[in-house]
């Protein structure tokens, strides 16, 4: 394994990758390989930290669907009698009103990916088509944070914490920056193979906003913990994890996604992709410098987690596919 694992990450430059496998529910492999910093050496340990990027999503729809099973929102209710969103296009403000948590989840809501400060316009009525949208998942956070007092930056991380890291114990895991992350983060990397960042600053995230859609921060190991979660059906009711994994968006023929990679839709969280040993749910995270990667395939009690400081992380992924067999 890590024969493949290096010849893969020589090949495709990678700086650092944390990994982990899941075999039969339970942690089978987890290494670390590279440095923190290519400039520096500093070489990757256990305990180096990574942007998940879009690993947020699928994380976040977990917590989501505690808070339905806490009666904080309804699955189906439409948010705006929670929180009317301020800016929505007038074209676009019946329409908008019927938009769920589910709606959101499955991205299904018609809002861009970003808004950018801009007017939202909906690109479809809600329900009816896939656009993946962050931004519907950002509007979602604030719902949740308003409706409890706790607002989108701390506090609502504490309550993420509470409801999702803390039982399934992954202590490092959060949405705000944090002491732990300032001693253990790594050096994200351009395409050059140069450091770039590895905190917070002008021009990037703040570090003290929840950014449902992109902030979390972790590694491989902490990470399979939710997936193993995933997998075992833990912390969640029987009814939400059918939820969670059902095929609530089928894609259109036409679909990019569809065409390109063989997926067929989202469930509430993970993308899926039917293969020869069951349906895998993923997800991948791209912050350009950090690019993150989670799947599993319940029938085959089989996941693949991987962090990496760099984007070269899908070349790697078909890589190490021609050992390990299909992984995305």
């Amino acid at each position: 394994m890590n024969t493949a694992i290096k010849k893969a990450i020589k090949q495709h430059n990678l700086p650092g990758l944390s990994v982990t496998i899941i075999n039969k529910n339970q942690l089978a492999y987890h290494q670390v390989f590279g440095v923190a910093n290519a400039d520096t050496k500093e070489p990757l340990n256990k305990q180096s930290m990574f942007e998940g990027a879009s690993l947020s999503k699928p994380i976040f729809a977990y917590f989501v669907m505690k808070m339905v099973e806490n009666d904080v929102i309804e699955l189906d209710k439409p948010l705006h009698e929670y929180l009317p969103h301020p800016g929505i296009s007038p074209e676009s403000l019946e329409d908008y009103k019927s938009i769920t948590a589910r709606m959101v989840l499955a991205h299904q809501t018609g809002f861009p990916n970003h808004a950018n400060n801009q007017p939202i316009k909906l690109a479809f009525k809600p329900g009816t088509d896939f656009m993946y949208s962050g931004e519907a998942y950002q509007y979602l956070a604030a719902v949740i944070g308003i409706k409890l007092g706790v607002g989108f930056k701390e506090g609502l991380n504490q309550l993420f914490q509470k409801e999702v890291t803390q039982p399934l114990n992954m202590p490092h895991t959060t949405f705000i920056w944090d002491d732990y992350l300032e001693n253990h983060k790594v050096f994200g990397h351009d395409n050059q193979g140069h450091p770039t960042q590895n905190k917070p600053g002008e021009g990037r995230w703040s570090g003290k906003t929840f950014n449902a859609f992109s902030s979390v921060h972790s590694e491989a190991a902490e990470f399979s913990k939710f997936i193993i979660a995933m997998l075992k059906k833990e912390g969640l009711s029987e009814q939400s994890f059918t939820e969670m994994l059902k095929l609530q968006t089928e894609f259109k023929d036409d679909n990019l996604m569809k065409l390109e990679t063989g997926q067929v839709g989202w469930g509430l969280g993970f993308a899926q992709k039917p293969t020869k040993n069951g349906m895998m749910h993923l997800h991948t995270g791209n912050n350009h410098d950090f690019q993150a990667y989670a799947m599993f395939v319940p029938e085959q009690e089989y996941g693949l987690v991987l962090f990496t400081n760099c984007g070269s992380m899908l070349p790697f992924i078909k890589e190490i596919s021609k050992t390990l067999g299909e992984q995305f």
